[in-house]
């Protein structure tokens, strides 16, 4: 890496610290927002994934398992403002490399996100606590902790919507030079295996229809990446026999 990127990457990095003010500030506001409903939020996420009522095994664990909550779905929704501030300051990174489509770049972002924690959400979460609380017996009888079941929940919706963010993040790799197609095409069995690997990690439960319902979403993006690495070196290549 030569000395002009390392300066460029350390000055985007100093316009983000610049802008977690804005995201703080933004995070806190939607979480005060949301707080009245939090009750609310928590009914629902609780139907929509379990079956039984939760416990609290301490007097504050209720307020403190609400307060994270809406603070996770403070986070949660101000994923927009987010993106954006952490696009806005590594933009000038792409800009010279031909990538000029920020509104593009930002719905993209979003989508992906949102779409990766909503599978998550409605498909994968309630197959994986429904598994889990399947080994309920009549010598074991599940007694969820509210703080728990919070904190279960939102790492696997958070983590299924970055990670469906692995075509963005192959096409910006792509546009710096940093991630080549035929690397990718050759190395297509490894990416098979990390795969199979993150969807163990990152899935609820051990069995083979929820790592299913991970891995393949997820290979199924690898392969979109790949495709639209292939497009940004084909469109490089017209415009550099352009100038030529």
């Amino acid at each position: 890496m030569s000395m002009a990127n390392r300066e460029e990457i350390l000055q985007s990095l100093g316009r983000l610290r610049k802008s977690l003010l804005s995201i703080l500030l933004t995070v806190l506001l939607v979480t005060a927002g949301l707080y009245p409903f939090s009750g609310d939020l928590l009914r629902h996420l609780r139907d929509t994934s379990l079956q039984i009522d939760l416990v609290a095994y301490g007097i504050p664990e209720s307020f403190l398992a609400l307060l994270k909550l809406t603070l996770l779905a403070g986070l949660f929704f101000s994923a927009p403002v987010i993106f954006y501030q952490i696009w806005r300051s590594f933009a000038p990174l792409f800009r010279p490399k031909g990538l000029k489509h920020t509104t593009l770049m930002m719905l993209t972002s979003v989508c992906l996100f949102y779409g990766g924690a909503l599978f998550c959400y409605f498909v994968t979460l309630p197959f994986g606590v429904q598994f889990l609380i399947g080994y309920q017996s009549p010598h074991i009888k599940p007694m969820i902790s509210v703080g728990k079941y919070v904190s279960f929940c939102a790492v696997f919706v958070f983590s299924f919507g970055l990670t469906f963010e692995l075509p963005l993040v192959l096409a910006l790799l792509s546009h710096l030079k940093l991630v080549h197609a035929a690397f990718l095409t050759r190395n297509r069995r490894y990416a098979i295996l990390l795969t199979v690997i993150l969807s163990a990690v990152i899935t609820p439960t051990p069995d083979i229809f929820n790592m299913f319902l991970m891995g393949g979403p997820l290979y199924f993006l690898f392969e979109i990446g790949v495709l639209l690495v292939k497009f940004i070196e084909r469109k490089r290549t017209v415009l550099e026999q352009g100038f030529k």
